[in-house]
């Protein structure tokens, strides 16, 4: 498959000029957890959370690791989870998925999307067929005495929460997507992950929780929106990734440009070497992740 894609670092003004994380366009992401940044108000831990305010909609990806510490940092941006049109919740790792407590303690009935996983917290029901039958056995050792509902219900850790389980491409309002990638890395394998997709005039706003499925798979997913990739925020997970494997397609450039740091450069890139392409941009889209600044796609 040919990808064709063009990167855009906006924060590149921000990192020049960091008045800039002021709020100044209706089109906006503001980080709202993470571990590292400038910002001395807001409490930094290990986790993820953006604001992303597109066209009139606000849509809370991912919600921390840290239920007091999202509230904290919320409060002190002045965000107003009263106000959002959903909530994306990538997958069920407790660092996106723990603040979803403070959300819905704040707005029970907002609709929550999660990818749909087989007794993976978010509540789910598969249908009665999921398990082998044994009609020999005796009705006390068999499920349900044999008589099995149609469906059987799975449990959520957020008792009465909305939520809207995606399991394939889905268009969540106007031109915004969700799409799902199954993990097949160890450790992870099985995992499923959902990242969100924007589409634009200039190709595809593209949002990613951990990447546990690999940057790869998920851009070869995104395709089926759009194939032409915009903009990239959010995790790549490559933090334990060798560099020998993470920088094996940028051999070429200086050492220091494949560390896991910010690097305050733009670049665009276009050719259909996936892997490349992704090792280039990973590193200068972790700058877009700094706590407390709002980025302008």
């Amino acid at each position: 498959m040919r990808f064709r894609f063009s990167f855009r670092i906006a924060l590149l003004l921000l990192f020049l000029f960091p008045g800039l994380c002021v709020a100044q366009s209706t089109n906006r992401v503001t980080i709202l957890y993470d571990a590292f940044g400038k910002s001395s108000d807001l409490r930094m831990d290990w986790g993820y959370s953006a604001l992303i305010e597109r066209d009139g909609k606000r849509i809370l990806f991912d919600t921390g690791n840290n239920p007091e510490i999202f509230a904290e940092n919320v409060k002190r941006l002045g965000v107003d989870l009263k106000k959002l049109d959903f909530v994306v919740v990538s997958h069920r790792h407790t660092d996106h998925a723990t603040g979803l407590d403070y959300v819905l303690k704040l707005n029970p009935s907002v609709t929550v999307y999660a990818p749909r996983e087989l007794a993976g917290g978010f509540g789910d029901t598969v249908p009665k067929t999921f398990y082998r039958t044994n009609e020999s056995l005796p009705s006390d050792r068999r499920y349900f005495g044999g008589h099995p509902p149609e469906k059987i219900a799975f449990g959520s850790f957020w008792k009465g929460a909305k939520f809207v389980l995606v399991d394939k491409p889905t268009e969540v309002a106007p031109g915004i997507y969700l799409i799902p990638t199954v993990s097949q890395l160890p450790p992870f394998v099985g995992l499923p992950e959902i990242s969100l997709g924007i589409r634009t005039n200039k190709g595809l706003i593209l949002f990613t929780g951990c990447s546990h499925a690999g940057i790869e798979k998920i851009l070869e997913a995104s395709a089926s929106v759009d194939n032409h990739l915009h903009l990239l925020f959010g995790g790549l997970h490559l933090i334990q990734t060798p560099d020998p494997e993470r920088g094996s397609s940028t051999a070429s450039r200086p050492a220091t440009a494949r560390e896991n740091r910010p690097s305050p450069y733009s670049r665009e890139a276009s050719g259909t070497n996936t892997t490349m392409r992704v090792s280039e941009a990973s590193l200068v889209f972790r700058e877009m992740r700094s706590i407390g600044c709002s980025a302008f796609p």
